[in-house]
């Protein structure tokens, strides 16, 4: 089963599904290209402005690949750095350790390395951070670069934050707080797009992807993250199987075709000594998976075969499964249907994340369905994982109630009867 505090190996493979591989913290950096060419830097003046290039570029976009700009303190692989927000510490290049509560700026450097200027002018530029959506003791976040005419199409990087004391946590990205700066348009704010799987268009003199070629052309991108340490005395586990399979063993993982039906279960333990009130579950459904309306079941020991939720509000604000004493638990079991909004030819990686509030921490954890379109797709669909449904999904940290609004009369849970559902979902904003 998937554990809930995720290890920073799980926190990398999250970040590999989207088309990224990641080396180890000392060596982070990478490109899609396998291995992209480096260059060298000779007989630069003063400022950087002009130099000779080793060897000899031509007309090749490329980003980030001079081993030796010490404008930026040297090999421009490494271009993903963070410090403490605020601070005048050195920026750290490889990982840095955390302290709860306290805010991280994350900093990114890019640079079309082509020294012909505006007759070398990269395309459809974006910018994007991989944050990881899971906590641990060691979380890494990548920083890519995209341009639709470079070679290779993408270069990047990343850091890794640890924790000093194995004390799980997460990273909570604070909204608004993306900034571009470079010669032209000075320091100014940038979409929290640069977040997302869809990332940022940025530009020289205007947002249009289009960034000429040399250093008085080259930018920095910065966000800002929270560290919050975890009270982790529950667990909380997300597994699926397939409607209609005679093995039926819920799994991490599933394979199912369109059309098929799977069903979710979020499984809920108390490990504290202490009594719990307002349990929260909440799930967040891939794109491409259509919940069943009627089919939201809880079952613990007082209800055994399950009680139906009335209202179908799991993947949507959510729902509260009532209280439990130390080693009581539930498990929150619902259908979906496997449909195509947004699928490619090949084998699609449908992400889904389960997550439970307790007072003042959410855990979450994930399940996997496989799903390989062939309709339309030729003879020979691509069978690597090629299109990762994976909707980006924030650790919360608290999930405050905000009161009930609706109603499941004579829901049992762990001996307590409970008259009223209440349901919500806090914004990450609200947390702070």
């Amino acid at each position: 089963m998937n554990k809930v505090i995720k290890s920073a190996s799980a926190a990398l493979t999250a970040a590999a599904i989207v088309g990224v591989s990641v080396a180890p913290a000392v060596m982070a950096w990478g490109d899609s290209a396998g291995g992209r060419s480096v260059y060298t830097l000779t007989n630069c003046n003063a400022d950087y402005s002009k130099c000779e290039v080793s060897p000899a570029m031509g007309d090749k976009i490329t980003f980030n690949s001079y081993t030796n700009n010490q404008a930026i303190g040297g090999d421009e692989r490494d271009f993903v750095h963070t410090r403490v927000n605020g601070s005048s510490d050195v920026w750290q290049s490889n990982e840095i350790t955390v302290e709860n509560g306290k805010e991280y700026d994350i900093r990114l450097y890019a640079h079309n390395n082509n020294p012909n200027g505006t007759n070398a002018v990269a395309t459809g530029t974006t910018l994007h951070f991989t944050l990881p959506t899971v906590a641990g003791t060691e979380l890494s976040v990548q920083g890519s670069i995209d341009a639709t005419n470079s070679d290779p199409k993408r270069v990047y990087d990343d850091v890794v934050f640890k924790s000093p004391d194995g004390q799980a946590f997460y990273l909570d990205y604070i909204e608004g707080s993306a900034t571009y700066k470079n010669n032209a348009q000075g320091t100014v704010s940038l979409t929290d797009d640069v977040i997302t799987s869809k990332g940022a268009l940025i530009g020289y003199d205007k947002m249009d992807g289009n960034i000429p070629g040399c250093f008085q052309y080259a930018s920095y991108t910065t966000i800002r993250v929270k560290a919050v340490y975890l009270n982790t005395s529950y667990t909380v586990e997300k597994t699926v199987r397939r409607i209609g399979d005679t093995d039926k063993t819920y799994k991490d993982t599933v394979e199912a075709n369109l059309g098929d039906t799977v069903e979710y279960q979020i499984y809920y333990n108390n490990d504290s000594t202490e009594h719990v009130d307002n349990v929260m579950v909440k799930d967040v459904l891939p794109n491409n998976m259509e919940y069943i309306a009627g089919s939201t079941k809880v079952y613990n020991s007082a209800n055994p075969k399950g009680v139906k939720i009335l209202d179908d509000t799991i993947t949507t604000t959510g729902i509260n499964i009532g209280s439990y004493g130390p080693n009581a638990n539930a498990y929150i079991r619902f259908r979906a249907k496997v449909v195509d909004k947004s699928m490619v030819c090949g084998t699609n990686k449908l992400v889904n994340w389960g997550q439970v509030g307790v007072g003042q921490t959410t855990l979450q954890d994930n399940a996997f369905v496989m799903v390989k379109k062939t309709d339309g797709c030729g003879p020979n669909p691509d069978p690597t994982p090629v299109n990762p449904d994976d909707p980006i999904v924030p650790n919360t940290g608290k999930l405050p109630s905000t009161g009930a609004t609706g109603l499941a009369a004579g829901l049992t849970i762990a001996g307590i009867s409970v008259a009223t559902i209440g349901y919500y979902i806090a914004s990450r904003k609200s947390l702070r």
